[in-house]
């Protein structure tokens, strides 16, 4: 008897936009001297938006909704919280000059997301 060949699909999250997400990986991160929680998202018709309000909108929820329930859920404190949405999966840290990628930072308060902009 064989064993379950089949790959699992990642869930789609459903954002503000209702374009298709899914969250690639979660990276604890404190290499930049205090803990990061780095939530990776990839949005494959990303590119394809030019609304930066609709962008930011479902960024925000995805902090909100996913990351803050996340961090809640494994007792995690981190200094800030990065949600990145990339067309296409990439290795962390690295870039390709035909990906779209948008990065946010975030402190929680109150399991609120606070806006860090830079």
């Amino acid at each position: 008897m064989g064993g379950d060949t089949t790959e699992q699909t990642p869930a789609l999250i459903p954002v503000p936009s209702a374009q298709p997400v899914t969250l690639s990986e979660v990276l604890l991160d404190d290499a930049p001297g205090a803990l990061w929680a780095r939530f990776r998202f990839v949005a494959p018709e990303i590119a394809k938006d030019g609304d930066p309000d609709a962008r930011a909108a479902d960024i925000d929820y995805l902090c909100t909704e996913v990351a803050v329930p996340y961090l809640r859920l494994y007792e995690i404190a981190p200094e800030r919280v990065v949600i990145s949405l990339s067309d296409r999966v990439l290795p962390f840290g690295s870039s390709e000059p035909e990906a779209t990628q948008f990065f946010e930072t975030y402190r929680v308060e109150n399991n609120a997301c606070v806006w860090e902009g830079f």
